[in-house]
């Protein structure tokens, strides 16, 4: 039996499940696990297979990642906008603390209410926790709950953002 292609699965292959399960095959014959960015760069070099084990209801299924860039794009290794929402650029933010949502002063993280003033939006909290760390140094949960509400005034974001790193 073969193991199914990801890349017919297309975009709704579930790259980044946490029940989603990634066995490198080395061309030695060894057998390793993980999704990190050296496993990725020996898949494109020809130097190992990507497998993937996606558990079913009643069975697994195994697959092969044939689809190297989409497996990139899913992992973060590349940028992919239309997954993320995010350009690649400076974000312009605004952001308050949200009142009544911080009830312990001396928590190390706050919740904040936050708009993105030049036209992106979040998808991928971990995209942009990622980019704001870079560009501001700010430390974004991204292990709890976020959400977005829209309105006229456009789309906010609720975060959990530790208070430190934002100079608070």
């Amino acid at each position: 039996m073969e193991p199914r292609s990801a890349a017919a699965v297309g975009r709704d292959f579930p790259y980044t499940a946490r029940t989603t399960c990634y066995i490198e095959v080395h061309e030695d014959g060894r057998v390793t696990h993980g999704d990190d960015r050296a496993a990725y760069e020996r898949a494109v070099a020809g130097k190992s297979r990507l497998f993937a084990v996606w558990p079913g209801e009643w069975s697994s299924h195994l697959f092969v990642i044939d689809d190297l860039d989409e497996y990139a794009k899913a992992q973060g290794i590349k940028h992919d906008q239309n997954r993320t929402g995010l350009e690649e650029h400076v974000h312009d933010v605004e952001w308050t603390e949200a009142t009544g949502r911080n009830p312990n002063p001396r928590s190390p993280y706050i919740s904040i209410r936050l708009k993105l003033t030049c036209g992106c939006e979040i998808r991928d909290l971990g995209t942009f926790a990622s980019q704001m760390r870079e560009q501001r140094g700010w430390a974004i949960a991204t292990s709890v709950g976020w959400g977005s509400s829209s309105g006229p005034e456009g789309t906010s974001y609720s975060l959990r953002v530790r208070r430190k790193s934002l100079g608070i």
